[in-house]
């Protein structure tokens, strides 16, 4: 947190001698071995995970950075906190933080300390409302991350879903209210789990942190190896911390927040449903005259579980397990029986189904405790808002899904938008200030994203027009018809369009060249993921149950098996409509950045792999962003802040100038240094070319700050608690002598 030295490295790579992959590398990691995770790229900061607990946060941390600009302190995620709110606060214009890198790069805990920040300085006067606010807003991190995230090969906790939180603030800058939207919950990680990854922390926190009676009157065991859903990831738990401990935060979070009694017990009710469900079997038993046989449940008092648990009629849940009612001819509705094969997928869509629609109430009953109340109407409603967005990383697994192609797709929407913005955001600067805007090439992946989401062509229209053929295409024809749509791009392939490719399995694998590398994906599983199929019958069940909390899950419950007749929008459709909406908002906002960094895959402290870096400084376009940043000027800074830095350096300028503008001041300080060459002058600020200006400018100043500091103690003026450079009122004159270079 102290003042950043030459040992320290560049605080900014915008200062770099020279913009090239090794010199970048040299300084983060030099910066990382010294404990300085936080680089800024110009407004952008690059934030390296350490893996290991360090003294940068807490109030005094925060006291620091409040009010301050974003370059006066050391590069930390409080500034960019703070320059997001001075900047909503001070023209009451919407800013959003972007929160970026792959998964163990430490997003999540990026925007936790960005929500602390924003929670700490605003409310001095402590009025209910906003601390409600705030702690709602704090509390909900902890309830999602319980019923969202889960244990990775990659990281211990995972965000398993997408999450964009709004915070509204009123006039004076107080928090008034907020809401969060939830992106593409991965589902599937419900039914099963890749080798030494584990389920959803929620069901762990049940089966451990429940006490004894509680686990009773849910028929649970303790021992998550009896459970299909958490076996995989059972003999993880000793590498975990206390899951009791992570169940009581949730509990007391969940009690802040203003979730009842009631609604916690319904909640542990539903997540033992779900496990309860997954370990129910099907069995085939002949008989006599009939082509199939009759279907039976091998356990059926888990379909006792089940119903009392979802509060539904034991009945009628074993015949949702069993068969599914049709319409046939007009109005007429038939019982349909199941096959093992179709009951046990009738069985885990279920399962899949209701996690969501938990996790999905969850978020909705978060938003109406948070929702903005008595707005004050001398803003006429026109609130200000701050957005965090913390969404997945891009993702590489030995096997790759549906879901990797959404959430990798998602990734390409986003650095669209940041090389759009970034660009943007420079040249209407320059714009503003009047000087000349100088063209920067750059990898534009607009051709990537439309290879996914183009209409009729991309990869999720023929995925669509797969599924809305009911029963005739499967997971291999669409895979040729992706061949034949894209086997031109120059970024798709697959084994059938290149034979020589032995790293892809034939009539099953397909490769995107994505901005951040190449992925294989298998087709397997794509049509029924995207589909999402779930029979009215379970819908109705569940809709009809004499919980009002699992009821409120279902609203689509209530229509007739004869009224639907529309055919719901495809999971991959609404994910895309989701991402453009996404995209979209994030685009009418002012933007910051922070940029994450894994570094290493074995999730050790103090360890930088610096390949495994490199490939991310690469494809999170890193190195274009300072290209971007240098093409005109590494540094520009408003006239103010240039001279409170750097004023002691000229004796037109020291302690106060007579000049008739801090424009002329800057302009004689910059003379007598000789750098007037490789500087312009904007409206309000000054343009800096090369990095090497503003070293001289700190070599310079960093010679007079010791004797500064030295005349003031013989003077008996220097406030104890500031430090030289910031004291601007003393009447201080130094010789001319001791100002210059």
């Amino acid at each position: 947190m102290d003042e950043e030295g030459p040992e320290c490295g560049k605080p900014d790579f915008v200062l770099l001698d020279q913009v090239t992959m090794e010199d970048f590398m040299e300084n983060l990691k030099l910066r990382f071995e010294k404990g300085r995770i936080y680089t800024y790229i110009g407004e952008v900061l690059v934030s390296v995970n350490p893996y290991q607990e360090l003294p940068l946060y807490g109030p005094e941390a925060i006291a620091k950075y409040q009010g301050r600009e974003l370059y006066e302190r050391p590069p930390h995620l409080y500034a960019v906190a703070n320059a997001a709110y001075r900047a909503m606060k001070r023209r009451s214009r919407d800013t959003c933080i972007v929160i970026s890198g792959e998964s163990g790069a430490g997003k999540t805990e990026a925007s936790k300390h960005i929500m602390q920040y924003i929670a700490a300085v605003t409310n001095p006067s402590q009025r209910a409302e906003v601390d409600r606010v705030k702690d709602v807003l704090l509390k909900s991190t902890c309830v999602l991350e319980a019923f969202g995230n889960a244990r990775t090969n990659r990281n211990h906790n995972s965000s398993r879903f997408g999450k964009y939180m709004d915070i509204n603030f009123d006039f004076k800058g107080d928090p008034i209210g907020g809401h969060i939207h939830s992106y593409l919950l991965e589902k599937s990680r419900v039914l099963k789990q890749h080798v030494g990854e584990r389920n959803f922390h929620a069901f762990y926190q049940v089966l451990r942190g429940c006490e004894d009676t509680e686990l009773r009157n849910l028929h649970l065991q303790r021992n998550p190896a009896v459970y299909n859903f958490t076996r995989q990831g059972a003999g993880l738990n000793a590498l975990e911390s206390d899951e009791r401990s992570h169940y009581l935060a949730v509990m007391e979070a969940m009690r802040v927040i203003g979730f009842s009694a009631e609604e916690v017990r319904s909640v542990h009710r539903i997540l033992a449903a779900v496990l309860h469900l997954g370990n129910i079997e099907f069995v085939e038993t002949e008989e006599a005259g009939l082509e199939q046989g009759h279907l039976e449940v091998a356990e059926e008092q888990l379909v006792d579980h089940v119903a009392e648990l979802t509060a539904t009629p034991r009945e009628l849940v074993l015949r949702c397990l069993l068969s599914r009612t049709v319409a046939s001819g007009g109005r007429d509705l038939i019982e349909k029986g199941h096959t093992a094969a179709e009951a046990s997928y009738a069985r885990d869509a279920c399962a899949k189904a209701v996690y969501q629609r938990l996790f999905e109430w969850v978020v909705s009953r978060i938003n109406s405790v948070m929702e903005t109340r008595d707005r004050d109407p001398r803003r006429d409603g026109k609130d200000t808002v701050i957005g965090v967005l913390d969404i997945y990383g891009f993702e590489v697994f030995p096997v790759n899904s549906f879901e990797q192609l959404c959430i990798n797709y998602c990734n390409e929407k986003l650095q669209q938008l940041f090389i759009q913005l970034i660009l943007k955001q420079e040249q209407e600067e320059y714009q503003r200030e009047g000087i000349t805007w100088q063209t920067v090439d750059y990898f534009n992946n607009a051709t990537i994203v439309e290879l996914v989401e183009r209409p009729h062509r991309g990869v999720l229209a023929v995925l669509d027009e797969a599924c809305s053929a009911a029963g005739t295409i499967t997971d291999r024809i669409f895979l040729q018809s992706l061949d034949t749509h894209h086997r031109h791009h120059p970024h798709y392939t697959s084994r059938q369009l290149c034979p020589t490719d032995k790293t892809m399995e034939f009539g099953r694998d397909f490769r995107i060249k994505h901005y951040a590398g190449d992925v294989t994906y298998s087709v397997e599983g794509f049509i029924d993921k995207n589909r999402d199929h779930l029979f009215q019958d379970f819908k109705r069940l569940m809709y009809n149950s004499s919980d009002p909390t699992l009821r409120a899950m279902w609203p689509d419950g209530q229509q007739d098996i004869t009224e639907v007749t529309k055919r719901p929008l495809t999971a991959g459709t609404l994910f895309k409509n989701s991402m453009v909406a996404l995209v979209e908002n994030l685009a009418s906002k002012e933007p910051f950045y922070v940029r994450c960094i894994k570094p290493n895959e074995d999730k050790v402290a103090s360890r930088l792999d610096e390949d495994h870096c490199r490939h991310q400084v690469a494809y999170l376009g890193l190195l274009e962003n300072v290209r971007v940043r240098r093409a005109g000027f590494a540094s520009r800074q408003p006239y103010p802040r240039f001279l409170l830095r750097y004023k002691m350096t000229c004796e037109y300028t020291w302690p106060n100038h007579l000049l008739g503008s801090d424009k002329a001041a800057v302009s004689a300080l910059l003379e007598q240094h000789g750098l007037q060459g490789d500087v312009a002058f904007g409206h309000t600020k000054l343009f800096i070319r090369s990095p090497q200006t503003l070293v001289t400018l700190e070599q310079s100043r960093a010679r007079l700050i010791p004797i500064i500091v030295l005349l003031l103690q013989k003077k008996d003026l220097r406030p104890r608690e500031k430090h030289a450079e910031q004291s601007t009122d003393f009447p201080l004159l130094l010789p001319a002598s001791a100002v210059l270079p």
